[in-house]
Protein backbone atom coordinates (compact mmCIF):
# COMPACT_ATOMS: atom_id res chain seq x y z
CA UNK A 1 0.00 0.00 0.00
CA UNK A 2 1.13 3.56 -0.68
CA UNK A 3 -0.27 6.90 0.41
CA UNK A 4 -1.16 9.27 -2.40
CA UNK A 5 -2.68 12.72 -2.62
CA UNK A 6 -5.67 13.21 -4.89
CA UNK A 7 -4.92 16.43 -6.79
CA UNK A 8 -7.95 18.55 -7.61
CA UNK A 9 -7.96 18.63 -11.45
CA UNK A 10 -8.91 21.42 -13.84
CA UNK A 11 -12.67 21.94 -13.58
CA UNK A 12 -13.09 24.70 -16.12
CA UNK A 13 -11.12 27.15 -18.26
CA UNK A 14 -9.64 29.88 -16.06
CA UNK A 15 -11.06 28.45 -12.79
CA UNK A 16 -8.41 28.38 -10.05
CA UNK A 17 -10.49 27.62 -6.96
CA UNK A 18 -13.86 26.27 -5.89
CA UNK A 19 -16.03 25.86 -2.81
CA UNK A 20 -16.36 22.40 -1.28
CA UNK A 21 -20.15 22.01 -1.20
CA UNK A 22 -20.41 18.45 0.15
CA UNK A 23 -18.18 15.51 0.99
CA UNK A 24 -19.70 12.19 -0.10
CA UNK A 25 -17.05 10.21 1.78
CA UNK A 26 -15.37 10.37 5.18
CA UNK A 27 -11.95 9.46 6.53
CA UNK A 28 -11.54 5.69 6.81
CA UNK A 29 -14.05 4.89 4.03
CA UNK A 30 -13.03 2.36 1.37
CA UNK A 31 -13.85 3.84 -2.05
CA UNK A 32 -13.87 2.53 -5.61
CA UNK A 33 -12.34 4.05 -8.72
CA UNK A 34 -14.78 6.49 -10.39
CA UNK A 35 -16.88 6.76 -7.20
CA UNK A 36 -18.31 10.21 -6.48
CA UNK A 37 -16.33 11.69 -3.57
CA UNK A 38 -17.37 15.36 -3.42
CA UNK A 39 -19.41 18.14 -4.97
CA UNK A 40 -17.61 21.45 -5.55
CA UNK A 41 -19.04 24.74 -6.74
CA UNK A 42 -17.44 27.30 -9.07
CA UNK A 43 -18.95 30.59 -10.17
CA UNK A 44 -20.40 28.70 -13.14
CA UNK A 45 -21.71 25.33 -11.95
CA UNK A 46 -21.66 22.55 -9.36
CA UNK A 47 -19.10 19.91 -10.40
CA UNK A 48 -18.95 16.30 -9.25
CA UNK A 49 -15.47 15.04 -8.31
CA UNK A 50 -14.81 11.33 -8.79
CA UNK A 51 -12.04 9.10 -7.40
CA UNK A 52 -9.17 8.12 -9.67
CA UNK A 53 -8.16 5.07 -7.59
CA UNK A 54 -9.61 2.32 -5.43
CA UNK A 55 -8.45 2.48 -1.81
CA UNK A 56 -9.05 3.76 1.72
CA UNK A 57 -9.52 7.47 2.43
CA UNK A 58 -6.76 8.60 4.80
CA UNK A 59 -7.38 12.35 5.24
CA UNK A 60 -9.72 15.05 3.96
CA UNK A 61 -7.76 18.28 3.57
CA UNK A 62 -10.76 20.64 3.44
CA UNK A 63 -13.90 21.12 5.50
CA UNK A 64 -17.29 21.55 3.93
CA UNK A 65 -17.69 25.18 2.87
CA UNK A 66 -13.94 25.87 2.55
CA UNK A 67 -12.27 27.05 -0.65
CA UNK A 68 -10.14 24.42 -2.42
CA UNK A 69 -7.41 25.34 -4.89
CA UNK A 70 -7.14 23.66 -8.29
CA UNK A 71 -3.96 21.54 -8.70
CA UNK A 72 -3.54 21.11 -4.93
CA UNK A 73 -4.32 18.01 -2.78
CA UNK A 74 -8.02 17.51 -1.99
CA UNK A 75 -7.67 14.32 0.06
CA UNK A 76 -5.19 11.48 0.57
CA UNK A 77 -5.87 7.84 -0.17
CA UNK A 78 -4.11 4.54 0.51
CA UNK A 79 -3.83 2.55 -2.72
CA UNK A 80 -2.05 -0.61 -3.76
CA UNK A 81 1.22 0.00 -5.62
CA UNK A 82 0.87 -0.66 -9.34
CA UNK A 83 3.08 -3.32 -10.83
CA UNK A 84 4.90 -2.29 -13.99
CA UNK A 85 6.88 -4.60 -16.22
CA UNK A 86 10.56 -3.65 -16.39
CA UNK A 87 11.41 -5.72 -19.42
CA UNK A 88 8.66 -5.14 -21.97
CA UNK A 89 10.33 -2.17 -23.68
CA UNK A 90 13.65 -0.40 -23.74
CA UNK A 91 12.11 2.67 -22.17
CA UNK A 92 10.85 0.79 -19.10
CA UNK A 93 13.45 1.27 -16.39
CA UNK A 94 13.95 -0.34 -13.03
CA UNK A 95 11.73 1.29 -10.44
CA UNK A 96 13.69 2.76 -7.53
CA UNK A 97 12.79 1.78 -3.97
CA UNK A 98 11.66 5.31 -3.18
CA UNK A 99 9.42 5.56 -6.25
CA UNK A 100 5.74 4.75 -6.64
CA UNK A 101 4.00 4.06 -9.93
CA UNK A 102 0.87 6.14 -10.40
CA UNK A 103 -1.57 5.94 -13.28
CA UNK A 104 -2.59 9.34 -14.62
CA UNK A 105 -6.36 9.10 -15.09
CA UNK A 106 -7.73 11.14 -17.99
CA UNK A 107 -10.08 13.64 -16.29
CA UNK A 108 -13.37 15.08 -17.50
CA UNK A 109 -12.61 17.37 -20.45
CA UNK A 110 -16.10 18.56 -21.25
CA UNK A 111 -19.73 17.98 -20.47
CA UNK A 112 -20.94 14.70 -21.98
CA UNK A 113 -17.53 13.85 -23.51
CA UNK A 114 -16.51 10.24 -22.84
CA UNK A 115 -13.58 9.83 -25.23
CA UNK A 116 -11.03 11.82 -27.19
CA UNK A 117 -8.31 11.38 -29.78
CA UNK A 118 -4.66 11.61 -28.71
CA UNK A 119 -3.46 14.20 -31.22
CA UNK A 120 0.13 14.50 -30.03
CA UNK A 121 2.32 13.17 -27.22
CA UNK A 122 4.67 15.88 -25.97
CA UNK A 123 6.70 13.45 -23.82
CA UNK A 124 8.30 10.03 -24.33
CA UNK A 125 8.62 6.96 -22.12
CA UNK A 126 11.55 7.35 -19.75
CA UNK A 127 11.44 11.16 -19.86
CA UNK A 128 11.55 13.22 -16.65
CA UNK A 129 8.62 15.63 -16.36
CA UNK A 130 7.57 18.43 -14.02
CA UNK A 131 4.26 19.20 -12.37
CA UNK A 132 2.01 21.21 -14.69
CA UNK A 133 4.18 20.34 -17.72
CA UNK A 134 2.20 19.74 -20.90
CA UNK A 135 1.99 16.02 -21.57
CA UNK A 136 -0.33 15.69 -24.55
CA UNK A 137 -2.87 17.41 -26.76
CA UNK A 138 -6.17 15.58 -27.16
CA UNK A 139 -9.05 16.41 -29.47
CA UNK A 140 -12.76 16.05 -28.87
CA UNK A 141 -15.49 16.81 -31.41
CA UNK A 142 -15.58 20.34 -30.00
CA UNK A 143 -12.08 21.53 -29.17
CA UNK A 144 -8.39 20.78 -28.72
CA UNK A 145 -7.56 20.21 -25.03
CA UNK A 146 -4.15 20.43 -23.40
CA UNK A 147 -3.38 17.77 -20.76
CA UNK A 148 -0.91 18.85 -18.01
CA UNK A 149 0.89 16.57 -15.55
CA UNK A 150 -0.27 16.53 -11.94
CA UNK A 151 3.07 15.26 -10.59
CA UNK A 152 6.81 15.58 -11.03
CA UNK A 153 8.42 12.27 -11.97
CA UNK A 154 9.42 9.93 -14.79
CA UNK A 155 7.10 8.68 -17.53
CA UNK A 156 7.03 4.88 -17.34
CA UNK A 157 4.39 3.92 -19.89
CA UNK A 158 2.19 5.64 -22.48
CA UNK A 159 -1.02 3.63 -22.73
CA UNK A 160 -2.14 5.07 -26.08
CA UNK A 161 -0.40 5.65 -29.38
CA UNK A 162 -0.77 8.93 -31.22
CA UNK A 163 -4.05 8.92 -33.13
CA UNK A 164 -5.75 6.37 -30.86
CA UNK A 165 -8.96 7.03 -28.92
CA UNK A 166 -8.54 7.49 -25.16
CA UNK A 167 -11.40 6.98 -22.71
CA UNK A 168 -12.21 9.57 -20.05
CA UNK A 169 -11.65 8.25 -16.49
CA UNK A 170 -9.24 5.58 -17.74
CA UNK A 171 -5.41 5.50 -17.33
CA UNK A 172 -3.61 7.61 -19.94
CA UNK A 173 0.01 7.07 -18.86
CA UNK A 174 1.98 5.77 -15.88
CA UNK A 175 4.45 7.92 -13.96
CA UNK A 176 7.06 7.01 -11.35
CA UNK A 177 6.99 9.58 -8.54
CA UNK A 178 8.88 9.92 -5.30
CA UNK A 179 7.20 10.19 -1.90
CA UNK A 180 4.49 12.83 -2.18
CA UNK A 181 4.50 15.60 0.37
CA UNK A 182 1.10 16.71 1.58
CA UNK A 183 1.68 20.43 1.25
CA UNK A 184 -1.31 22.36 0.02
CA UNK A 185 0.39 24.92 -2.17
CA UNK A 186 3.34 25.68 -4.40
CA UNK A 187 6.25 27.45 -2.76
CA UNK A 188 8.34 29.74 -4.89
CA UNK A 189 11.34 29.56 -2.56
CA UNK A 190 13.69 31.29 -4.94
CA UNK A 191 11.42 34.33 -5.22
CA UNK A 192 10.32 37.02 -2.79
CA UNK A 193 7.06 36.44 -0.93
CA UNK A 194 5.35 38.94 -3.17
CA UNK A 195 6.59 41.04 -6.04
CA UNK A 196 4.95 44.29 -6.99
CA UNK A 197 4.90 43.86 -10.76
CA UNK A 198 5.40 46.76 -13.12
CA UNK A 199 2.31 48.35 -14.53
CA UNK A 200 0.07 47.01 -11.73
CA UNK A 201 -3.59 47.66 -12.42
CA UNK A 202 -6.76 47.61 -10.38
CA UNK A 203 -7.90 44.11 -9.43
CA UNK A 204 -10.95 44.27 -11.69
CA UNK A 205 -9.08 45.54 -14.74
CA UNK A 206 -6.27 43.05 -14.17
CA UNK A 207 -8.71 40.15 -13.86
CA UNK A 208 -10.33 41.04 -17.19
CA UNK A 209 -6.97 41.24 -18.96
CA UNK A 210 -5.75 38.00 -17.31
CA UNK A 211 -8.70 36.07 -18.77
CA UNK A 212 -7.62 37.08 -22.28
CA UNK A 213 -4.30 35.26 -21.83
CA UNK A 214 -4.03 31.51 -22.44
CA UNK A 215 -2.68 29.88 -19.28
CA UNK A 216 -3.40 26.92 -17.01
CA UNK A 217 -5.04 27.44 -13.60
CA UNK A 218 -1.69 26.73 -11.89
CA UNK A 219 -0.06 29.57 -13.83
CA UNK A 220 -2.97 31.88 -13.02
CA UNK A 221 -2.55 31.00 -9.35
CA UNK A 222 1.13 32.00 -9.45
CA UNK A 223 0.15 35.24 -11.20
CA UNK A 224 -2.53 36.04 -8.64
CA UNK A 225 -0.29 35.33 -5.66
CA UNK A 226 2.43 37.64 -7.04
CA UNK A 227 0.16 40.35 -8.50
CA UNK A 228 1.53 39.48 -11.94
CA UNK A 229 -0.13 40.65 -15.14
CA UNK A 230 0.13 37.61 -17.44
CA UNK A 231 -0.29 39.77 -20.54
CA UNK A 232 3.20 41.16 -19.84
CA UNK A 233 4.83 37.73 -19.65
CA UNK A 234 6.63 36.51 -22.82
CA UNK A 235 4.97 33.21 -23.75
CA UNK A 236 6.62 30.12 -25.17
CA UNK A 237 3.63 27.79 -25.34
CA UNK A 238 1.47 26.81 -28.27
CA UNK A 239 -0.90 29.55 -29.55
CA UNK A 240 0.75 32.06 -27.21
CA UNK A 241 0.05 30.08 -24.04
CA UNK A 242 1.94 31.26 -20.96
CA UNK A 243 3.63 28.26 -19.34
CA UNK A 244 4.63 27.84 -15.71
CA UNK A 245 8.29 28.28 -16.67
CA UNK A 246 7.46 31.56 -18.43
CA UNK A 247 5.82 32.98 -15.30
CA UNK A 248 8.61 31.84 -12.98
CA UNK A 249 11.33 33.18 -15.28
CA UNK A 250 9.58 36.53 -15.53
CA UNK A 251 9.18 36.76 -11.76
CA UNK A 252 12.85 35.88 -11.32
CA UNK A 253 13.82 38.67 -13.71
CA UNK A 254 11.70 41.13 -11.76
CA UNK A 255 13.30 39.98 -8.50
CA UNK A 256 16.85 40.62 -9.71
CA UNK A 257 15.94 43.85 -11.48
CA UNK A 258 16.62 42.63 -15.01
CA UNK A 259 13.31 43.75 -16.43
CA UNK A 260 12.17 47.30 -16.97
CA UNK A 261 9.89 48.97 -14.47
CA UNK A 262 7.17 49.37 -17.02
CA UNK A 263 6.27 47.22 -20.00
CA UNK A 264 5.92 49.33 -23.12
CA UNK A 265 3.53 47.90 -25.64
CA UNK A 266 4.33 48.83 -29.20
CA UNK A 267 1.60 50.65 -31.03
CA UNK A 268 1.12 51.28 -34.68
CA UNK A 269 1.73 54.96 -35.39
CA UNK A 270 0.30 56.28 -38.62
CA UNK A 271 2.96 58.49 -40.12
CA UNK A 272 2.10 61.57 -42.12
CA UNK A 273 4.43 60.79 -45.00
CA UNK A 274 2.90 61.79 -48.32
CA UNK A 275 4.01 60.43 -51.68
CA UNK A 276 3.19 62.55 -54.72
CA UNK A 277 2.24 60.85 -57.96
CA UNK A 278 3.44 63.36 -60.55
CA UNK A 279 1.59 61.69 -63.40
CA UNK A 280 -1.83 61.79 -61.78
CA UNK A 281 -1.05 64.65 -59.38
CA UNK A 282 -2.52 62.61 -56.49
CA UNK A 283 -1.35 62.01 -52.96
CA UNK A 284 -1.09 58.62 -51.28
CA UNK A 285 -0.59 58.40 -47.53
CA UNK A 286 2.01 56.00 -46.17
CA UNK A 287 -0.58 54.56 -43.80
CA UNK A 288 -2.81 53.63 -46.78
CA UNK A 289 -0.03 51.88 -48.67
CA UNK A 290 1.05 50.20 -45.46
CA UNK A 291 -2.47 48.89 -44.91
CA UNK A 292 -2.67 47.54 -48.46
CA UNK A 293 0.73 45.87 -48.14
CA UNK A 294 -0.24 44.42 -44.76
CA UNK A 295 -3.48 42.95 -46.12
CA UNK A 296 -1.68 41.55 -49.15
CA UNK A 297 0.99 39.91 -46.97
CA UNK A 298 -1.68 38.43 -44.68
CA UNK A 299 -3.46 36.90 -47.67
CA UNK A 300 -0.20 35.38 -48.92
CA UNK A 301 0.78 34.11 -45.47
CA UNK A 302 -2.70 32.70 -44.90
CA UNK A 303 -2.56 30.94 -48.25
CA UNK A 304 0.89 29.50 -47.57
CA UNK A 305 -0.42 27.66 -44.53
CA UNK A 306 -2.72 25.63 -46.79
CA UNK A 307 -0.11 24.84 -49.44
CA UNK A 308 0.77 21.15 -49.52
CA UNK A 309 3.69 19.76 -51.50
CA UNK A 310 2.47 18.14 -54.72
CA UNK A 311 5.60 16.04 -55.27
CA UNK A 312 3.75 12.87 -54.26
CA UNK A 313 0.24 11.63 -53.44
CA UNK A 314 -0.78 11.45 -49.81
CA UNK A 315 -3.73 10.24 -47.77
CA UNK A 316 -5.00 12.12 -44.73
CA UNK A 317 -7.71 10.70 -42.44
CA UNK A 318 -10.80 12.84 -41.92
CA UNK A 319 -11.21 13.17 -38.17
CA UNK A 320 -11.91 15.58 -35.35
CA UNK A 321 -13.79 18.79 -36.19
CA UNK A 322 -13.54 18.07 -39.92
CA UNK A 323 -15.23 14.68 -39.53
CA UNK A 324 -18.04 16.15 -37.42
CA UNK A 325 -18.55 18.94 -39.97
CA UNK A 326 -18.66 16.45 -42.84
CA UNK A 327 -21.31 14.36 -41.09
CA UNK A 328 -23.41 17.38 -40.10
CA UNK A 329 -23.27 19.03 -43.53
CA UNK A 330 -24.14 15.79 -45.33
CA UNK A 331 -27.14 15.25 -43.09
CA UNK A 332 -28.31 18.82 -43.69
CA UNK A 333 -28.10 18.80 -47.49
CA UNK A 334 -29.72 15.37 -47.79
CA UNK A 335 -32.66 16.06 -45.44
CA UNK A 336 -33.33 19.81 -45.86
CA UNK A 337 -34.55 21.23 -49.21
CA UNK A 338 -32.47 24.41 -49.43
CA UNK A 339 -33.33 27.54 -51.38
CA UNK A 340 -31.22 30.71 -51.64
CA UNK A 341 -32.25 34.36 -51.57
CA UNK A 342 -29.74 37.19 -52.13
CA UNK A 343 -29.93 40.96 -51.81
CA UNK A 344 -27.77 44.06 -51.33
CA UNK A 345 -27.51 46.17 -48.17
CA UNK A 346 -26.28 49.78 -48.15
CA UNK A 347 -23.95 49.82 -45.14
CA UNK A 348 -22.99 53.51 -45.36
CA UNK A 349 -25.03 54.73 -42.35
CA UNK A 350 -24.17 51.76 -40.15
CA UNK A 351 -20.44 52.06 -40.91
CA UNK A 352 -20.57 55.77 -40.01
CA UNK A 353 -22.34 54.97 -36.72
CA UNK A 354 -19.91 52.21 -35.82
CA UNK A 355 -16.93 54.48 -36.63
CA UNK A 356 -18.37 57.14 -34.33
CA UNK A 357 -18.94 54.72 -31.43
CA UNK A 358 -15.83 52.57 -31.86
CA UNK A 359 -13.37 54.85 -30.08
CA UNK A 360 -15.85 55.69 -27.33
CA UNK A 361 -16.32 52.07 -26.33
CA UNK A 362 -12.67 51.19 -26.92
CA UNK A 363 -11.87 53.39 -23.91
CA UNK A 364 -14.21 51.15 -21.89
CA UNK A 365 -12.41 48.03 -23.08
CA UNK A 366 -15.10 46.97 -25.57
CA UNK A 367 -14.04 46.12 -29.13
CA UNK A 368 -17.01 47.13 -31.28
CA UNK A 369 -17.22 45.36 -34.65
CA UNK A 370 -20.09 45.22 -37.15
CA UNK A 371 -21.21 41.78 -35.95
CA UNK A 372 -23.15 42.96 -32.84
CA UNK A 373 -25.27 45.24 -35.05
CA UNK A 374 -25.98 42.35 -37.47
CA UNK A 375 -26.96 40.08 -34.60
CA UNK A 376 -29.21 42.55 -32.79
CA UNK A 377 -30.94 43.61 -36.01
CA UNK A 378 -31.54 39.94 -36.79
CA UNK A 379 -33.18 39.42 -33.41
CA UNK A 380 -35.44 42.44 -33.94
CA UNK A 381 -36.50 41.07 -37.35
CA UNK A 382 -37.18 37.64 -35.81
CA UNK A 383 -39.70 39.24 -33.43
CA UNK A 384 -41.75 40.19 -36.51
CA UNK A 385 -41.14 36.92 -38.37
CA UNK A 386 -40.77 34.24 -35.65
CA UNK A 387 -40.90 31.37 -38.14
CA UNK A 388 -37.23 32.12 -38.94
CA UNK A 389 -36.44 31.15 -35.32
CA UNK A 390 -38.24 27.83 -35.39
CA UNK A 391 -37.28 24.16 -35.66
CA UNK A 392 -39.07 21.33 -37.41
CA UNK A 393 -39.23 17.76 -36.07
CA UNK A 394 -37.70 14.79 -37.91
CA UNK A 395 -40.84 13.68 -39.77
CA UNK A 396 -41.85 17.30 -40.48
CA UNK A 397 -45.19 17.11 -38.68
CA UNK A 398 -44.58 19.81 -36.06
CA UNK A 399 -43.02 23.28 -36.03
CA UNK A 400 -41.50 24.44 -32.73
CA UNK A 401 -41.35 28.24 -32.32
CA UNK A 402 -38.44 29.14 -30.03
CA UNK A 403 -38.65 32.00 -27.54
CA UNK A 404 -34.88 32.35 -27.15
CA UNK A 405 -32.93 33.98 -29.97
CA UNK A 406 -29.65 32.01 -29.73
CA UNK A 407 -27.83 33.43 -32.73
CA UNK A 408 -24.78 31.53 -33.96
CA UNK A 409 -21.78 33.02 -35.71
CA UNK A 410 -19.47 30.85 -37.79
CA UNK A 411 -15.80 31.20 -36.78
CA UNK A 412 -12.90 30.07 -38.98
CA UNK A 413 -10.67 28.55 -36.28
CA UNK A 414 -7.37 26.64 -36.69
CA UNK A 415 -9.33 23.48 -35.89
CA UNK A 416 -11.94 24.06 -38.58
CA UNK A 417 -15.37 25.67 -38.74
CA UNK A 418 -16.94 26.28 -35.31
CA UNK A 419 -20.35 27.87 -34.69
CA UNK A 420 -20.73 29.17 -31.13
CA UNK A 421 -23.93 31.03 -30.35
CA UNK A 422 -24.92 33.99 -28.18
CA UNK A 423 -27.83 33.04 -25.95
CA UNK A 424 -31.01 35.13 -25.52
CA UNK A 425 -30.01 37.95 -27.86
CA UNK A 426 -33.53 39.38 -27.54
CA UNK A 427 -32.65 40.43 -23.97
CA UNK A 428 -29.17 41.84 -24.70
CA UNK A 429 -27.94 45.29 -25.67
CA UNK A 430 -25.54 45.82 -28.56
CA UNK A 431 -22.66 46.26 -26.09
CA UNK A 432 -23.61 43.01 -24.29
CA UNK A 433 -23.58 41.25 -27.65
CA UNK A 434 -20.18 42.76 -28.50
CA UNK A 435 -18.67 41.40 -25.28
CA UNK A 436 -20.13 37.93 -25.88
CA UNK A 437 -19.03 37.98 -29.52
CA UNK A 438 -15.44 38.90 -28.66
CA UNK A 439 -15.27 36.25 -25.94
CA UNK A 440 -16.61 33.46 -28.13
CA UNK A 441 -14.38 34.39 -31.07
CA UNK A 442 -11.24 34.33 -28.92
CA UNK A 443 -12.21 31.00 -27.32
CA UNK A 444 -13.01 29.47 -30.73
CA UNK A 445 -9.67 30.47 -32.22
CA UNK A 446 -7.89 29.08 -29.16
CA UNK A 447 -9.89 25.83 -29.30
CA UNK A 448 -11.33 26.46 -25.82
CA UNK A 449 -15.08 26.69 -26.41
CA UNK A 450 -17.26 24.86 -23.90
CA UNK A 451 -19.99 22.48 -25.12
CA UNK A 452 -22.65 24.92 -23.88
CA UNK A 453 -21.25 27.62 -26.20
CA UNK A 454 -21.86 25.36 -29.19
CA UNK A 455 -25.28 23.95 -28.27
CA UNK A 456 -28.75 25.39 -28.65
CA UNK A 457 -28.33 27.66 -31.68
CA UNK A 458 -31.52 28.79 -33.43
CA UNK A 459 -30.24 30.74 -36.49
CA UNK A 460 -26.74 31.40 -37.87
CA UNK A 461 -24.70 34.22 -39.43
CA UNK A 462 -21.62 33.34 -41.51
CA UNK A 463 -19.33 36.32 -42.12
CA UNK A 464 -17.44 34.87 -45.07
CA UNK A 465 -16.86 38.40 -46.37
CA UNK A 466 -14.29 38.93 -43.62
CA UNK A 467 -12.05 36.62 -45.66
CA UNK A 468 -13.30 37.46 -49.15
CA UNK A 469 -16.11 36.89 -51.61
CA UNK A 470 -19.47 38.54 -52.18
CA UNK A 471 -22.04 35.75 -52.68
CA UNK A 472 -22.35 32.30 -51.08
CA UNK A 473 -24.83 29.43 -50.75
CA UNK A 474 -24.48 28.51 -47.06
CA UNK A 475 -25.63 25.15 -45.67
CA UNK A 476 -28.23 25.29 -42.89
CA UNK A 477 -27.15 23.95 -39.51
CA UNK A 478 -29.75 21.33 -38.65
CA UNK A 479 -32.26 21.62 -36.90
CA UNK A 480 -32.26 25.36 -37.68
CA UNK A 481 -34.31 26.59 -40.65
CA UNK A 482 -32.17 29.48 -41.96
CA UNK A 483 -28.64 30.80 -42.28
CA UNK A 484 -27.24 33.98 -43.82
CA UNK A 485 -23.81 34.58 -45.36
CA UNK A 486 -22.40 38.11 -45.38
CA UNK A 487 -20.26 39.20 -48.32
CA UNK A 488 -17.44 41.71 -48.15
CA UNK A 489 -18.31 45.41 -48.10
CA UNK A 490 -17.49 47.12 -51.39
CA UNK A 491 -17.56 50.77 -52.44
CA UNK A 492 -19.77 50.65 -55.56
CA UNK A 493 -21.55 53.25 -57.74
CA UNK A 494 -25.32 53.42 -57.22
CA UNK A 495 -28.10 55.85 -58.15
CA UNK A 496 -29.54 57.95 -55.35
CA UNK A 497 -33.11 59.31 -55.16
CA UNK A 498 -32.26 62.18 -57.53
CA UNK A 499 -30.79 59.76 -60.11
CA UNK A 500 -27.26 60.93 -59.39
CA UNK A 501 -24.45 58.40 -59.21
CA UNK A 502 -23.01 58.13 -55.71
CA UNK A 503 -20.55 55.81 -54.01
CA UNK A 504 -22.20 53.48 -51.51
CA UNK A 505 -20.84 50.82 -49.16
CA UNK A 506 -22.56 47.73 -50.48
CA UNK A 507 -22.68 44.30 -48.81
CA UNK A 508 -24.33 41.30 -50.44
CA UNK A 509 -26.34 38.99 -48.16
CA UNK A 510 -27.09 35.39 -49.16
CA UNK A 511 -29.86 33.52 -47.31
CA UNK A 512 -30.46 29.78 -47.33
CA UNK A 513 -33.87 28.66 -46.05
CA UNK A 514 -35.61 25.37 -45.30
CA UNK A 515 -38.22 25.24 -48.07
CA UNK A 516 -40.37 22.81 -46.08
CA UNK A 517 -41.44 25.61 -43.72
CA UNK A 518 -40.26 28.90 -45.30
CA UNK A 519 -41.42 30.14 -48.70
CA UNK A 520 -39.67 32.70 -50.88
CA UNK A 521 -42.10 35.53 -50.07
CA UNK A 522 -41.64 35.09 -46.30
CA UNK A 523 -37.87 35.06 -46.68
CA UNK A 524 -37.96 38.21 -48.82
CA UNK A 525 -40.13 40.11 -46.30
CA UNK A 526 -37.98 38.98 -43.39
CA UNK A 527 -34.77 39.93 -45.20
CA UNK A 528 -36.23 43.35 -46.11
CA UNK A 529 -37.04 43.95 -42.43
CA UNK A 530 -33.49 43.02 -41.35
CA UNK A 531 -32.06 45.13 -44.19
CA UNK A 532 -34.12 48.16 -43.10
CA UNK A 533 -32.67 47.98 -39.58
CA UNK A 534 -29.13 47.83 -40.97
CA UNK A 535 -29.58 50.65 -43.47
CA UNK A 536 -31.30 52.89 -40.91
CA UNK A 537 -29.70 52.21 -37.52
CA UNK A 538 -31.96 54.78 -35.83
CA UNK A 539 -34.96 52.55 -36.60
CA UNK A 540 -33.14 49.76 -34.77
CA UNK A 541 -32.84 51.95 -31.68
CA UNK A 542 -36.57 52.73 -31.80
CA UNK A 543 -37.44 49.02 -32.10
CA UNK A 544 -35.27 48.21 -29.07
CA UNK A 545 -37.15 50.64 -26.82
Amino acid sequence: MSLEDFILPDIGEGIVECELVEWRIKEGDFIQEDQSVADVSTDKAVVEITAMHTGRVDKLYYQQGEIAKVHTPLFSIEVETAEVSTSSTDTDKTIADNETIIDFILPDIGEGIVECEVVEWLVAEGEEIEEDQRIADVSTDKALVEIPSMHTGRVVKLYYAQGEIAKVHSPMFAIAVKAIASNRGVELSSLPKKIECAGAQSNKALAVEQQQVLATPAVRRIARENNLNLSLVPSSGKNGRVLKEDALNYLQQLAVGQSSTQAIRPSLVSQSVVVKDTAANTQISASSTSAIASRFSQDIIGASKDIVSATQDSIEPIKGIRAIMAKTMMESVTTIPHFTYADEVDMSNLIALRTELKEVYAKQGVRLTMMPFFIKALSLAIKRYPILNSQVNEDCTQLHYLASHNIGMAVDSPMGLLVPNIKNVQDLSIIDIAEHSNRLTELARAGRLSPSDLKGGTITISNVGAIGGTVATPIITKPEVAIVALGKVQSLPRFDESASVVAQKIMTISWSGDHRVIDGATMARFSNCWKAFLENPSSMLMAMS
